[in-house]
């Protein structure tokens, strides 16, 4: 559903809603006077800079069919021409000191070893012309469930990013994602390291110290994916600095667009899955030491993503010591101190349940929660925006399933929501207009309560649920992660004759309710645009 062109970035903002008018008139002679121009408040003076560390940053890796950056836009699964929409990309080296952090109960991290060496990759894409940069990045620590990095971030707001020209980077986070790289070109991230400060026959190396004899070397068992030899705790400090980095003045920073000044206006914190948990560490550990120690944060908001509760809602501070239980106040989204957008998926939200609070608008304490009814956690979509299946392989790993024993992997693109929530979390931080609120998919017993198609109530709409062909699971059976992946379930076509008189019944349906979910805020001027295309493109009656 992606298009091929961008829109001139931010001017549209403030008059999208007047722009569906006009567009939903044209493609299906359909107009609301409901739509218009939201109210907005004044315009908030730009963010306080954060003044801190910022790391050693080589100049861009070249790229060349011989040595290009694993995940890089032209190399994904599905090849991307960034060019075609005004977009480039650039690979950086990034290296520093950063410490590694004990975790106390609810309270902010604690140093355990500090200054410790480190050097990663930062992935940029930004557009090409400074003239049309937004002032905003998007700054993701990259997935590693799978071992090896993945462009989640960019895969599901792809859509609002250009729209808006903003920036997107993406930080490699994990030393399991390392080895991957190195195996896959050990020349061009030879040098990277998340080397572990402390010797591995060390104590404090999670070792195991017995009162009544000599001390223990044998580690405590660690996950498959982490030895002794490396820290996943490094990640804290190194996504400050690469925050600061992006919001300094640094030769090195691709968003000074060589004027010696960052373009910098907002940067926006993303994590998805397991760096959505990660994202839950820094913003209740990290983010408070920051603002303490720098007088304001690298990040402005944050878009925390299928991560909460008891779903990968918090992880080891270091990987010495356990996460956070399920029922633990350091889980607790609450007094963040900037914006923070949640979206869970049907997938998930059950399992997170625990992450459930109420939508504030207090300063300090601004959130919003999202259920996103017929969302799958897993998505093909986070493989096509990521490395082809050859460099999967090339870097050692195996390549993700498509598809799970009730079939393919679900297509629901999430990133409808996500496109919606980055521009509400932007408009929030930049203009201090709330985002709107949701109602959580509807829960009974612990179970979710389906309507007659099969199909959850409450949480984020959208016309696949309201006007279905489908009925949409967020769980599957098979390899990998196909239980969080979903599948579709389509209606024969006895069952859409029953539903819908025509095919013009059925994109006036959608219609409607696409034109309510855009003048409500919870989709896009483009999304709505590109759903009413689908639907009168659909075999539908």
């Amino acid at each position: 559903m992606y298009r091929t062109t961008s829109s001139p970035p931010r001017a549209r903002t403030l008059g999208r809603g007047v722009v569906v008018a006009g567009l939903v008139t044209a493609l299906c002679g359909v107009a609301d006077p409901a739509l218009a121009a939201p109210a907005v408040a004044g315009a908030a003076d730009g963010a306080a800079r954060a003044e801190g560390p910022v790391p050693q940053v080589s100049a861009p890796l070249p790229s060349s069919d011989e040595s290009h950056p694993f995940g890089g836009a032209a190399y994904q699964e599905v090849p991307e021409d960034l060019g075609a929409v005004g977009y480039t990309e650039e690979e950086f080296l990034a290296s520093g000191t950063a410490n590694v952090y004990s975790w106390p109960a609810d309270a902010p991290a604690v140093v355990r070893t500090a200054d410790a060496p480190y050097t990663t990759r930062v992935l940029v894409r930004r557009p090409a012309d400074a003239g049309d940069f937004s002032g905003n990045v998007v700054v993701e620590m990259l997935n590693p469930s799978n071992l090896f990095d993945l462009n989640i971030g960019w895969a599901v707001a792809r859509q609002e990013i250009i729209d808006s020209g903003d920036a997107w980077v993406g930080i490699t986070a994990k030393p399991i994602a390392v080895e991957a790289l190195q195996t896959f070109d050990a020349e061009r991230y030879g040098s990277l390291s998340f080397a572990n400060p402390l010797p591995v026959d060390d104590p404090g190396n999670c070792s195991v110290v017995d009162a009544d004899a000599d001390p223990a070397t044998e580690p405590t068992p660690l996950p498959a994916d982490t030895t002794q030899a490396t820290e996943n705790g490094l990640i804290w400090d190194v996504y400050t600095q690469v925050g600061n980095w992006l919001r300094s003045d640094e030769g090195s920073n691709p968003l000074t667009y060589g004027t010696g000044a960052t373009a910098v206006d907002h940067a926006y914190g993303f994590g998805y899955s397991q760096t959505g948990g990660y994202l839950v560490n820094y913003m209740k550990a990290v983010h408070p030491l920051v603002v303490d120690a720098q007088g304001a944060p690298p990040y402005d908001g944050y878009l925390l993503g299928v991560a909460g509760g008891a779903f990968a809602g918090a992880y080891p501070m270091n990987q010495c010591e356990p996460a956070p239980p399920a029922e633990d106040p350091r889980r607790d989204l609450y007094g963040i101190g900037v914006p923070v957008v949640q979206l869970m998926s049907q997938s998930d939200y059950l399992r997170g349940i625990g992450s459930r609070r109420p939508d504030s608008d207090v300063p300090g304490d601004q959130f919003r929660h999202y259920e996103m009814a017929g969302a799958g956690h897993a998505t093909p979509f986070e493989l096509y925006s990521s490395a082809s299946s050859e460099d999967i392989v090339a870097a050692g790993r195996e390549v993700p399933p498509q598809a799970c024993n009730e079939g393919p992997r679900s297509r629901f693109p999430s990133s409808i929501f996500f496109d919606a929530a980055l521009h509400n979390l932007d408009r929030w931080v930049r203009d201090g207009v709330p985002p709107p609120r949701s109602n959580p998919i509807l829960v009974e017993n612990g179970q979710p309560v389906l309507d007659q198609f099969g199909n959850v109530q409450g949480g984020l709409r959208s016309p696949f649920l309201d006007v279905p062909t489908s009925t949409w699971s967020g769980t599957a059976t098979g390899a990998s992660f196909c239980y969080i992946a979903g599948y579709e379930v389509p209606f024969d076509p006895a069952r859409l004759g029953e539903l819908y008189s025509s095919h013009r019944d059925y994109v006036t349906k959608v219609t409607e309710d696409v034109v309510r979910l855009q003048a409500a805020g919870f989709l896009t001027w483009y999304d709505a645009a590109e759903l009413i295309r689908q639907a009168q493109e659909a075999d539908v009656v």
